[in-house]
Order: C-alpha cells, then sequence, then structure tokens
C-alpha cells in the first residue's frame, strides 16, 4: 500500500480545496474536544493541520509523521515539534500522552494492529483517540484527487470492531465532507452548505468519518512483555526540513 507523499499532503493543504477541507474537519475535531487543557497532545500521521487550534491551551503538542510518507517541519513559527518515526515503535513511554488524534495514517497502514497496540501504550488510562478516516460510503474514497482517496476506506462498523479488537472502547462519532470532492469554485464555496444538509439529510454518506475511541484499562489479560528497540525522532534543523520516501530502486 502507497502512501500520499509529504509533499503531496503539504501542497493539498495549501491549495483552496484543502483549506476548505481543513477547516471543515478542524470543526468537527473541535466539538469533538473543546478543551484540551493542561493535557499532552499527539498527531500522529499527517496532523498538522488540524494541530495549530490546540497549541495555546495543551501542555504540549507534537506531531509525528511515518518513514513512508515523509516529514516536514512544524511549525514554521517557531522551534520544530514534528519528527520521523517508525510507527512500531513510537519514541515515547508508557502513559505519556492524554490525547492523540490520528489523521491520513489508519487507512494506509499495513500493520495495524501493532500500531494501535503501540498508541495503547502510550496513552494515559484516561487517554483518548480520534481517528480520522476516508468513509467507505462516501465519495471522496473513491477520488485520488485528494488524501482520502489512497488507502483503505472504513465504515463504523469496521471501525468499532478494529478499535474493540485492540483493547480500546469506541465513542463519539461524526461524519463530515458531504461536498462533492470537487476542486470547482462553486463546490467550494457552496461547502458549509453541503455540510448542513448532509448532516441533516444524508449523514451516513459522508466522505469522512471520526471516531472518537478511549483507552480499555479493564479485563485485560496479561501478555508477555515485548522488548523493543526504541528508536528516537529524528531531530528537526533550524530551517524546514523534507524528508521523502526513499527510491528502492536506489537500494
Amino acid at each position: 500500500m502507497i502512501r500520499p507523499d509529504v509533499i503531496d499532503l503539504r501542497n493539498f493543504y495549501h491549495s483552496p480545496f484543502g483549506q476548505v477541507v481543513r477547516s471543515i474537519l478542524r470543526r468537527k475535531i473541535r466539538l469533538m474536544w473543546p478543551d484540551v487543557a493542561n493535557f499532552r497532545v499527539l498527531g500522529m500521521g499527517y496532523a498538522t493541520p488540524y494541530l495549530n487550534a490546540f497549541r495555546s491551551e495543551a501542555e504540549r503538542v507534537i506531531a509525528f509523521m511515518p518513514l513512508q510518507q515523509g516529514v516536514i517541519q512544524w511549525p514554521r513559527d517557531s522551534d520544530g515539534l514534528s519528527g520521523l518515526v517508525d510507527e512500531n515503535m513510537l519514541p515515547l513511554e508508557d502513559a505519556s500522552v492524554d490525547r492523540l488524534i490520528w489523521v491520513h495514517g489508519l487507512e494506509n497502514t499495513t500493520d495495524i494492529d501493532e500500531v494501535l497496540q503501540e498508541i495503547w501504550r502510550v496513552l494515559t488510562s484516561t487517554g483518548k483517540l480520534l481517528v480520522v478516516v476516508p468513509s467507505r460510503r462516501g465519495l471522496w474514497a473513491r477520488t485520488e484527487n485528494n488524501p482520502f482517496g489512497h488507502g483503505h476506506p472504513y465504515s463504523d462498523k469496521q471501525l468499532n470492531r478494529l478499535l474493540r479488537n485492540n483493547m480500546f472502547t469506541p465513542g463519539e462519532r461524526q461524519g463530515a465532507l458531504y461536498m462533492l470532492p470537487s476542486k470547482l469554485r462553486l463546490n467550494l464555496k457552496a461547502a458549509q452548505t453541503f455540510e448542513k444538509m448532509g448532516e441533516k439529510w444524508w449523514s451516513r454518506f459522508s466522505g469522512v468519518r471520526l471516531m472518537e475511541a478511549e483507552k480499555q484499562v479493564y479485563a485485560v489479560t496479561e501478555v508477555p512483555e515485548r522488548k523493543k528497540r526504541r528508536r528516537p525522532v529524528i531531530v528537526q534543523a533550524a530551517r524546514p526540513v523534507i524528508t521523502r520516501r526513499e527510491n528502492p530502486s536506489s537500494e
């Protein structure tokens, strides 16, 4: 499975089309997480377009981007808070994160169970995960002009089962992106109208699904502890750094 490249993701969110998408999803995310005061927030995948809203109130906000995707420096106006990591071995202590948002990640991940186990490990006992994925019923998963048109789309039922199987208790869920996946100016101008209509009349056909899940810490069968070699986050330089996927043919 080929992930969207970090450059393509950055360029999408810098475009008028991407800015409309960011505005719509950011509103939904804030409705689900209205208060993160004094929390430690981690974004995984390519979550930086949605993390700035948390920086003024959270204790700490950082972004991890996977090796297969690449990394860019974030934010631009201060010291780097993003790093390149192996998702299967997050360079964090146990129970060190209060809130984790995963965008442009789950649908492109092959080792899903292993990554979810790592997420479970780094979340506190009251920690929560917010997953943002393309909807199986929506049009966005069928169009490659946006990042949600790549990878494996999910239904609520599939997400619910996947999270439960990895010791999470699914909670609130929301739909977003009822507008057409089109760059046409008229479509972008009418985006908010489409969102209101979609939420009321065709909520099952959203382009994206958002599902919150809480770490489950009860009735867990004890398993032998796995020894893992923790990989450090790659420290960002003082100026923006872009790390792209290596070309396998050059090896």
